[in-house]
């Protein structure tokens, strides 16, 4: 009698706070480090995620570097003289890789719906804001690793880096607010869906607009008037202005403080919503 009304009793004591629950912040932490740790256990994962944007800096930025000088200046509008087209794209193909990497993360959160971790979890006092956040964080945390290594890639095609740790700081920042702006949006889209076409459509239909009408690829004083209006209020030409006053030009001045803060904003603002989406629609079936 006594065993049976100690087992009747257990869920209750689990239950209470003050016998173990485990924080919101403890639970963000673990899955956060599952994030990466299934990231740097994936081979394929990291050759894509570093591949890709080194293969629009090889084929992309070889296809212009050709051009003439003067052909090249005329293309640069607003670079200053000398500038190659591999020093202008650079900073662009960083922005671009740092937004298209939130499809990873979106990826990542089907398959844990798809194969029952997802409902694990749910179960458990982790609340679906923590779950979606510490999925945000993983999947921009898993761009920066493009970072150091197209940074090599582009010295060793000869382009030369400028700026100071601080400046580079400020640019680094800039990446990471941008993959986290756009890691909660493509996870904040994809949080009722359990197909694994989602992604991949979304992030197309989203990634390719962006990329060209950015200014990452080309200054946006050459677009047309409809592309310079997008161009305007783009945070991946908000991303790719910042790092290339830094790393092209080595300059950091008070408009390019200003691009950090539109860009923190943007991750603000797109975090906020997501949180709040994925807490309404974020489930497993």
């Amino acid at each position: 009698m006594s065993t049976a009304t100690e087992t009747l009793q257990l869920p209750a004591t689990l239950g209470r706070a003050s016998d173990g629950y485990v924080g919101q912040f403890s639970q963000f932490t673990g899955l956060y480090v599952r994030e990466m740790l299934r990231t740097f256990r994936n081979p394929f994962v990291i050759v894509i995620t570093i591949v890709q944007p080194f293969m629009w800096l090889a084929f992309f930025g070889g296809m212009f570097s050709t051009l003439p000088a003067s052909v090249l200046q005329g293309l640069l509008v607003g670079a200053p003289p000398g500038t190659s087209y591999l020093s202008f794209l650079l900073p662009g193909v960083l922005s671009t890789g740092m937004m298209s990497i939130g499809m990873f993360g979106a990826m990542s959160t089907i398959q844990d719906k798809r194969f029952g971790f997802m409902k694990r979890i749910l179960i458990t006092p982790t609340s679906k804001a923590t779950v979606y956040l510490a999925k945000s964080l993983g999947s921009a945390t898993r761009g920066l690793v493009q970072i150091p290594v197209m940074l090599a890639a582009a010295i060793a095609f000869g382009v030369t880096i400028h700026g100071n740790p601080l400046s580079w700081a400020a640019s680094l920042l800039g990446l990471v607010l941008l993959g986290l702006g756009f890691s909660s949006l493509f996870l904040a889209i994809t949080a009722s869906s359990t197909d694994w076409q989602t992604p991949g459509v979304v992030s197309n239909f989203i990634t390719m607009p962006l990329m060209f009408a950015s200014g990452a690829m080309f200054p946006s004083a050459i677009y047309p008037p409809w592309m310079k209006a997008i161009a305007d209020v783009n945070p991946v030409g908000f991303s790719a202005e910042l790092s290339r006053s830094v790393l092209t030009y080595g300059q950091f001045t008070g408009h390019d403080l200003l691009l950090l803060g539109l860009l923190a904003a943007f991750a603000a603002l797109m975090i906020g919503i997501g949180t709040a989406l994925a807490t309404k629609y974020l489930k497993v079936e």
